[in-house]
């Protein structure tokens, strides 16, 4: 066998393609003729909350081409490794491709230094890749992903937001991001509770999901007609488990029953 790809001399897998085969990068320094943001699909709403013992991750199903929806079923969160996961809005493509690498490079790391990366680790090697898809960002093609983890050190769920040129900037308590995150995150802001329960948490991004649909036209709420539901996500000392279709249709259906009678949703107490 080839020593080169024995002995890589780096436990980046993303530094290893850059020098030997760097067209297979998503995020290679290509120049494009005129901008065409507008004309891929872009992902939209992705929310993250701590629990207790853990984080939860949801987002919604919808992707839009400008005024157009282009797709109504698409998977926004993705499984990283055992303890983390990866929610992406912005340019589809590009996106679910980062997602792809970024989980062969936490393995590739976890088999060439027999361990895995530490919280941090995970989030700055995040980092590395989205500033690599910078020159394509300014031509739009723009992805901005948030990551949430299990930290075993801290017996907690953390949370890791980004932009175009990289980060990572550590979140507390909640997130969001996606063209819908500005209502998204109004309602976390009323429902979140500390320590909550994991199934809590669930609910309470179910519902600013819903409320971020409400209002951003970009955002699709769970479509009863095609059981079309949010994609979520718990991450706790368990590991990553992603919500069967039945059981977010029970957090769904709560929901819709309630909002039946209050229409706005819940509120938070004033005291």
């Amino acid at each position: 066998m080839n020593n080169l790809f024995t002995n890589t001399g780096s436990s980046s897998f993303s530094g290893f393609l850059g020098e030997h085969a760097p067209d297979l990068l998503p995020f290679r320094n290509q120049q494009l003729a005129a901008p065409v943001g507008d004309q891929i699909p872009h992902a939209t709403t992705i929310v993250v909350v701590t629990c207790a013992g853990g984080v939860v991750m949801a987002g919604d199903r919808r992707a839009t081409s400008g005024n157009i929806i282009s797709q109504r079923d698409m998977q926004k969160v993705f499984r990283t490794d055992d303890y983390s996961c990866l929610g992406i809005a912005g340019t589809a493509s590009t996106g679910i491709e980062m997602a792809r690498l970024y989980q062969v490079e936490l393995e590739h790391y976890e088999k060439m230094e027999g361990r895995s990366l530490s919280t941090e680790g995970k989030a700055n090697r995040l980092a590395t890749m989205i500033k690599g898809n910078l020159p394509m960002a300014m031509q739009g093609l723009v992805v901005v992903p948030i990551f949430a983890a299990y930290d075993p050190n801290l017996d907690a769920g953390r949370i890791f937001g980004y932009d175009v040129g990289g980060g990572p900037y550590e979140q507390f308590q909640y997130h969001s991001i996606g063209s819908g995150s500005i209502f998204a995150k109004g309602s976390l802001k009323k429902l979140y509770r500390e320590n909550a329960s994991p199934e809590d948490a669930v609910l309470t991004c179910v519902q600013a999901l819903y409320d971020a649909a409400d209002d951003d036209s970009a955002t699709g709420g769970p479509d009863v007609t095609r059981k079309i539901w949010p994609a979520v996500a718990v991450i706790t000392a368990d590991g990553f488990r992603r919500l069967s279709d039945d059981e977010v249709a029970g957090y769904v259906q709560a929901m819709l029953e309630a909002r039946m009678t209050d229409p706005d949703g819940p509120t938070a107490p004033l005291r």
